[in-house]
């Protein structure tokens, strides 16, 4: 079984984001590029220290309670990610914990099934909409329209 943290904790913000990180099977170089330069870990609230505990302690759960494909990659059943996204409760939150997930799996510029699953699981479970989360810093380049 996995670990409960407090309804709306930035531990419970921090596994979300963790489950990103892992949600490709494994945590690549670009999406801790991207953890540094984006604050990801400040964003939600977390010191970087109860971060990696926060880290390593869903690692550790995942040993235990995910199905291992014929791959060897570890894996969280839907239902699983569902119990543990619902530890965030507040929209604002959970608006703020999709961005990070946003962030994060758009790293290495390829989205995975795994990873993909996990975004649309999120905006379904918190009722968000995608263009509630884009990110405002990146300019929107549009055409100008034809006189």
């Amino acid at each position: 079984t996995m670990r409960h943290y407090t309804t709306n904790s930035p531990e419970a913000m921090g596994r979300a984001v963790a489950i990103a990180l892992m949600a490709d099977g494994a945590i690549d170089s670009g999406e801790l590029i991207t953890l540094e330069r984006q604050d990801i870990v400040n964003r939600i609230g977390l010191e970087a220290d109860l971060f990696s505990k926060v880290l390593s302690d869903y690692c550790e759960d995942l040993l235990i309670s995910a199905h291992r494909l014929p791959n060897g990659q570890l894996e969280l059943d839907s239902h699983t990610i569902g119990l543990l996204l619902d530890e965030i409760r507040d929209p604002v939150l959970q608006k703020k914990v999709v961005r990070a997930m946003l962030d994060i799996v758009n790293a290495d510029r390829r989205l995975t099934g795994g990873e993909a699953g996990l975004v649309a699981q999120a905006l379904r479970l918190w009722d968000i909409e995608l263009y509630e989360v884009r990110d405002t810093s990146i300019p929107c380049h549009r055409q100008p329209l034809a006189a």
